[in-house]
């Protein structure tokens, strides 16, 4: 997934946290907290902010960073002797940054095996064996984020595809807890294959993605926000629509809510268990992920699963009967099997309505859910417990909907007439009556930077442009394709003038694709270009060219674009930058991918 420039740097992270006392910070020593993981942060970037600019930000000799696939996210490794502490409040200070956190250990959400060896109780009770009349998971991808799996499985071999170990960087997906082969058949066991049990998606595919590694200590379970982000971002480049996270207190991780937004944004959705504590875990509801506590087969909260305003809703995660490593069965208890067959039902819905939205499909789920508890939203159950059968035909019912209203939007910072110089953080705010996808940040009509989730903020490098007044306009796009536009907003650019070149000017720009990076890429794909030259950037004129195919062109050191790669064959794509200054001096650049 060009995960990292040194494919050894989950596997060192790995090491890392085998020993207790190799993860424990001074600061965090003091609160007991020996999950968070010494030396390593995740960074979330504006668009616009290249990869040197972020090593000045940190500002700390020795560091390394690794941008996680297609995102703007990065791992930053600190050398021994910096302060985690000092690092990340820089960082949370700097306008440039939207998000920074200590990395962080977090359990899986499994609880004892429970020796009750019964009929697959769930699947009656969700009415899936009514929803397959309609739909079984076809043609859906579900990312099972965990601790690999048991490819020799013959309830889960026909179902696999291809995916990816994060956590030592290869393509091993040996199940090294057991954890993972039992998720993925709660998700998508084979059905109707006269051997072992039913998957919620029989029929739909199954991507492992190895996030997670067993603690020596303790014989645990454990991914990372790190390996949790990384494996979110490696699966929506790589297609997959749904994928499931069976572990506790991701939603506190601003980087796993960046990577699940991201998901999103491709059209994807992510779900989470809630935990098995038992208790009120006075989590904040997070809008990126779907939480799922457990219930069990009389529709009561199962007694160790975790509640609170952050529970979305309910599904069976008592007395689970689904598949085990060795190619044996077992009924298992926990959240970390509510959560995968809440994702199957909704990898019913995909697969019965392809055409809805993800938002739509979200809604859908949690509309026709069963009421549970006190009437409506509550604590304990959420929006109320999974109904395959009811979901599944709200998704075929579910006319689309003509939307012709265009988005609002607005500059918000810098204001009119403001004097700027350098690297400038433009803050913009949106809103739409169904949704808006995107943002794009346009400087005298060149498109310089975009994002896909709010607040919508860039990073715009004024020395792109000639001292003077710049225009800037925020451009905002819905899921119907319609467009709002802000008011214009002038500048006054103020940079160091560039002092004339007294020989004639034989030098060529340097030019940098910043984004995509090598390697997979599925949807709508942000092209982010950055350029400069021996004599300033204003006078550059760029040509963004796909497969030899001028997409987009414009003025200055900035140029974005959003690509839809799903009017491409999958295959080998091949992305070029082309950049000419003033005296007709070329630079260029260039970066293959590969559409799935």
């Amino acid at each position: 997934m060009n995960l990292i420039h040194t494919p050894s740097a989950l596997r060192t992270l790995a090491l890392a946290v085998l020993g207790a006392s190799a993860v424990i910070p001074a600061a965090a020593a003091q609160q007991n907290d020996e999950l968070l993981v010494k030396g390593r942060m995740l960074v979330e970037v504006r668009d616009g902010v290249t990869t040197d600019a972020l090593g000045k930000m940190i500002e700390t000799p020795g560091h390394k960073r690794y941008k996680l696939g297609q995102s703007g996210i990065y791992i930053v490794d600190l050398p021994a002797n910096a302060s985690e502490r000092a690092v990340l409040a820089r960082l949370k200070n700097n306008r440039h940054v939207k998000s920074a956190e200590q990395d962080r250990l977090v359990p899986s959400t499994l609880a004892v095996n429970d020796p009750y060896i019964g009929s697959a109780w769930h699947v009656g009770k969700i009415g899936a064996n009514a929803a397959w009349d309609l739909a079984q998971g076809s043609g859906v991808t579900i990312a099972i984020l965990d601790s690999g799996i048991d490819a020799t499985h013959p309830d889960l071999a026909p179902n696999l595809v291809g995916g990816y170990n994060v956590y030592d960087a290869n393509t091993n997906l040996e199940d090294v807890c057991g954890h993972g082969t039992s998720v993925a058949g709660a998700a998508a066991a084979v059905n109707n294959n006269a051997i072992g049990v039913a998957g919620i998606a029989g029929r739909a595919r199954i991507m492992p993605v190895r996030v997670a590694y067993k603690k020596a200590t303790d014989g645990g379970c454990y991914a990372a926000y790190s390996t949790v982000a990384s494996g979110l971002i490696h699966a929506a480049d790589n297609g997959a629509r749904i994928a499931n996270v069976s572990y506790g207190g991701v939603t506190t991780s601003s980087s796993v809510t960046s990577a699940a937004n991201y998901m999103k944004s491709k059209g994807g959705l992510v779900f989470v268990s809630s935990g098995n504590t038992g208790t009120d875990q006075g989590y904040a509801p997070n809008s990126a992920m779907i939480v799922v506590g457990a219930t069990d087969s009389n529709d009561n909260r199962a007694s160790w699963s975790s509640h609170g305003s952050f529970v979305t809703l309910t599904a069976p995660g008592s007395g689970i009967w689904t598949t085990r490593m060795g190619n044996g069965y077992a009924a298992v208890n926990g959240t970390s099997y509510a959560s995968p067959v809440a994702a199957g039902v909704a990898a019913l819905m995909m697969a019965a309505a392809p055409t809805l939205t993800n938002t739509r499909i979200e809604s859908l789920l949690t509309s026709t859910a069963v009421d549970l508890g006190a009437v409506g939203r509550d604590n304990y159950f959420g929006h109320g417990r999974v109904n395959a059968a009811a979901a599944v035909q709200a998704a075929l019912a579910a006319a689309p909907t003509v939307d012709t209203s265009a988005p609002s939007v607005a500059i918000q910072a810098p204001l009119g007439s403001s004097t700027v110089s350098g690297l400038v953080a433009v803050d913009a705010g949106a809103s739409d009556n169904v949704g808006v996808t995107r943002v794009d940040l346009q400087v005298n009509g060149t498109t310089v930077a975009s994002d896909t989730t709010a607040p919508y903020g860039f990073s715009w490098n004024s020395a792109g442009v000639p001292n003077g007044m710049a225009n800037l306009v925020a451009v905002a796009y819905d899921a119907a394709g319609n467009v709002g536009r802000s008011a214009t907003v002038a500048v006054n650019v103020a940079n160091a003038a560039t002092v004339p070149a007294k020989t004639p000017d034989t030098t060529a720009p340097l030019v940098s694709i910043v984004n995509p990076v090598g390697g997979a890429v599925s949807g709508n794909v942000k092209v982010s270009v950055s350029a400069s030259d021996n004599l300033g950037a204003a006078a550059l004129s760029q040509q963004l060219l796909v497969n030899n195919v001028v997409v987009a062109q414009g003025s200055g050191g900035s140029l974005a674009y959003t690509w839809n790669t799903r009017k491409l064959a999958a295959g080998t794509h091949t992305i070029k930058a082309v950049v000419r200054d003033a005296a007709g001096n070329i630079g260029s650049a260039s970066v293959s991918v590969t559409i799935r």
